[in-house]
């Protein structure tokens, strides 16, 4: 089995891309859609202190990072310093 590993202080996530359809049943292709800021953490670099761990889903800037297809998985490369906050579950009040 192959598995990508990050250099330096880049972050490895995984884009999940849900099929869209129109209201009348027609499928909007991937290349027309927008393309979400938010994505599950798959590997990290050498990254000290990093705050985020594998398995964890981060918001990242609109035109970051290097898209790649890995295996049948749309995968993307982010500088650290794209990040813009890790999603956590919290209690209701």
């Amino acid at each position: 089995m192959k598995e990508l590993q990050p250099l330096n202080e880049n972050v490895l996530v995984e884009i999940e891309v849900k099929e869209a359809k129109t209201s009348s049943g027609i499928i909007i292709p991937d290349s027309a859609q927008e393309k979400p800021q938010y994505a599950k953490v798959i590997a990290i670099g050498s990254i000290e202190n990093a705050g985020i761990s594998i398995g964890d889903y981060v918001f990242f800037k609109q035109y970051s990072g290097t898209e790649v297809e890995f295996e049948g998985r749309k995968l993307l490369f982010l500088p650290y310093a794209d990040l813009l906050a890790k999603i956590v579950e919290t209690e209701a009040i």
